[in-house]
């Protein structure tokens, strides 16, 4: 029996803690499984404690992603993807998760909308208490401490480190992001994603089908030409995306966005709320696009009742052979995401089905039913294929969605405010870097409006002052938290510790071809699967994990990566010497050349060159995908993980005319070892082969 009487909390706000489940686990792994929360809160959370004989001292506290609101992510199925419970454990340590504070999407009624609660307080606390449990379970409290996590985890690790030098000896953000203000604020962020996507949204919208031209050019022996063919708004709006950070070569997901809808769909309504004159002035005063050229929005404009014919759960969506058709494949992964998740979304209803398609641009549209008991309820268009709409909300629109609703009540579906938010960056200048390019002389060209505050449940400004460790791990081609976001906050850890500061405490990792959810989660592009351009990075993540321990613990400094920003770009550089990180550095080749043309039959000589950063380790693993499927069939064999460079060389042919991306996928370890199962580090290289 666990003792909680005598645990003293540390944080007013929380009363006495309890548990409500004790039990023996077995998936994904054995352990003891304790739940509980603090009275007179939110505040649930989860600890996982493995057996003592793999217990190595140690606590780790992933934070789930968005905006939190779940204690029970990291040791489910997609947890385990991005690590989880048994990574933890495989690192020596039991993990810990809370739910940062709050239910689902919504706020802890008592504490309003306070984001030093939900960005770290109720995790310092969760974290603390975990200890008080830890030290009955083992005998002793953990000797080092951790905090990570990526998305809106990766937002909220640094605070727990700069805010709660008790709680955790060490943070790894990955995919992080916000803005910069004096240590000990309590200030609710600026949006710098809230423009960025806008930026994106409409890049989409413009686009259309054109965005596939796009993509073909910045692909590996593409043109590198992305604005051809486009119109001069198209060209100026697609530039001003780059220009704020979007990440060159991942197109394809301004095709095919994914979670960052969620955000729009999340605070829409607070936006609106804030700054009602900005969604009307869009529509009606000179300076404004919808105003001064409304005929670039006037055929994507919705504003409709519509009869609903079927209101749709998790389970329907992934069921339904009526939903098995490529046009549904972005909803189905949504739902997938949801089902994968836990919690109550999984189900009650999250999509409506119309007996007709609405005539105009769906995605972000608003849906609210007007009769039935769900009447007035505020939900936003998170994805759409063709007349079924999955859509999302805030606070209790969030909790409920669909729910209450019945085949043949009706909805309203307009989206005004979607289309005067797709220009919203224009309007909202922020302070950071990434917006320079909407300035002149330090003014912006644009008339402005307040730069608009985040949900306070993505917790509170950074200070980049902290004690401890902080390894930040940001990827290269992650369309939800660009590249500029980790060069903001080496600033802020710049400005608030100095050099000496930073060059003790801190460290910036780039992980190149990694996106912000892993490769099975994204469509496939132009006869380009996922994992042919993209890696997995959670054995980067683990690798990093135990650099962290290795630093805060023995005093070994991790690698950083060495890089170079201009127009919003992070450049890595060529070779592995001088990029340093701890990823292979891949280049591959066709006939010697990144673009070859080849006949039906003929043999194609591909090489791949791949070498490991000093102290990286070496390489373990050299495959290679010939068709752009992401099979990866062929493999060197005589790689034996005993160098830290390799040239490899192979041929192939086609038996079939087409456009063919090979792939060079390269895995390095850390000691070698050519059998291991974790932390294999990769990278890949790709080059384009035309048939005919």
């Amino acid at each position: 029996m666990i003792d909680v009487a005598s645990y003293v909390v540390t944080d007013g706000y929380f009363g006495a803690p309890y548990i409500d489940t004790d039990e023996d686990r077995t998936e994904p792994t054995p352990h003891r499984h304790v739940h509980g929360g603090f009275a007179n809160t939110d505040t649930r959370f989860r600890f996982y404690f493995p057996p003592a004989d793999g217990y190595e001292g140690r606590m780790f506290n992933p934070l789930s992603g968005a905006h939190g609101g779940t204690e029970d992510f990291f040791g489910g199925p997609f947890g385990e993807l991005i690590g989880g419970l048994s990574m933890c454990i495989r690192l020596g340590g039991y993990m810990v998760e809370s739910n940062q504070g709050h239910i689902g999407d919504d706020i802890d009624a008592r504490a309003g909308d306070d984001p030093g609660l939900y960005g770290w307080r109720a995790s310092a606390e969760v974290a603390r208490f975990s200890k008080h449990v830890a030290a009955q379970v083992y005998g002793s409290a953990p000797h080092h401490s951790y905090v990570f996590g990526g998305s809106g985890g990766g937002r909220r690790s640094p605070l727990c480190l700069e805010n709660a030098p008790d709680a955790w000896d060490g943070a790894l953000p990955f995919m992080g992001g916000g803005d910069v203000a004096e240590h000990g604020n309590n200030n609710r962020i600026g949006g710098a994603q809230v423009m960025s996507f806008a930026s994106m949204f409409n890049v989409q919208r413009l686009l259309g089908t054109k965005i596939q031209a796009v993509i073909d050019a910045m692909a590996p022996g593409g043109s590198g030409d992305p604005y051809a063919g486009l119109t001069t708004h198209e060209r100026e709006e697609l530039a001003s995306l780059y220009r704020q950070g979007y990440p060159r070569g991942d197109e394809h997901m301004i095709a095919e966005p994914m979670g960052q809808m969620w955000l729009w769909t999340s605070i829409a309504d607070m936006l609106y709320e804030e700054d009602p004159t900005y969604f009307d002035d869009f529509w009606t005063k000179p300076g404004y696009i919808g105003h001064d050229h409304p005929e670039l929005v006037a055929d994507d404009l919705i504003d409709v009742e519509l009869p609903i014919k079927r209101v749709l759960t998790v389970a329907d969506l992934m069921s339904d052979d009526a939903f098995s058709g490529p046009e549904y494949a972005r909803v189905r992964n949504l739902a997938m995401l949801m089902g994968s998740a836990g919690g109550t979304a999984a189900d009650i209803p999250l999509a409506v089905q119309f007996g007709s398609t609405p005539s105009g641009y769906t995605l972000g549209a608003g849906v609210s039913p007007v009769s039935g008991t769900a009447a007035g309820r505020q939900l936003y268009c998170m994805s759409a294929a063709a007349d079924v709409l999955f859509c999302d909300g805030r606070a209790e629109a969030n909790l409920l969605r669909f729910s209450g609703v019945a085949a043949g009540d009706t909805a309203h579906v307009d989206n005004r405010r979607f289309l005067a938010f797709c220009y919203f960056a224009r309007h909202h200048v922020m302070g950071d870097l990434q917006f320079d390019s909407l300035r002149v002389d330090g003014k912006p060209v644009y008339t402005q409006h307040p730069v608009p505050v985040m949900s306070p449940l993505m917790g509170n400004s950074y200070s980049g002052q902290f004690e401890g460790k902080l390894l930040w791990v940001h990827h290269t081609h992650d369309a939800s938290l660009w590249p500029p976001q980790g060069v903001i906050y080496e600033g802020a850890v710049l400005g608030a510790q100095g050099q000496q500061g930073a060059q003790d405490r801190f460290r910036l990792r780039w992980s190149e071809h990694a996106e912000h959810v892993p490769p099975m989660m994204i469509s496939s592009s132009l006869g380009r699967s996922a994992n042919t351009w993209l890696v997995d990075y959670q054995p980067i993540i683990e690798q990093s994990l135990l650099d962290l321990t290795t630093w805060a613990e023995s005093g070994v400094a991790p690698a950083a990566t060495a890089y170079s920003y201009h127009d919003g770009k992070v450049t890595l550089p060529s070779t592995a010497a001088e990029r340093g990180g701890i990823q292979p550095v891949v280049t591959v080749t066709a006939n010697g050349a990144t673009y070859v043309h080849a006949a039906v039959g003929e043999a194609v000589h591909l090489e791949a060159h791949a070498e490991v950063p000093e102290g990286a380790g070496t390489i373990i693993a050299v495959q290679w995908d010939f068709d752009g499927l992401g099979a990866f069939p062929f493999a060197h064999e005589e790689i034996d993980g005993s160098a830290r460079e390799v040239k490899v060389s192979t041929s192939h042919s086609y038996d079939a005319p087409g456009t063919y991306f090979v792939t060079a996928l390269v895995h390095s370890h850390r000691d070698g070892d050519v059998a291991a199962t974790a932390r294999r580090i990769p990278n890949l290289g790709q080059v384009r082969v035309v048939v005919a």
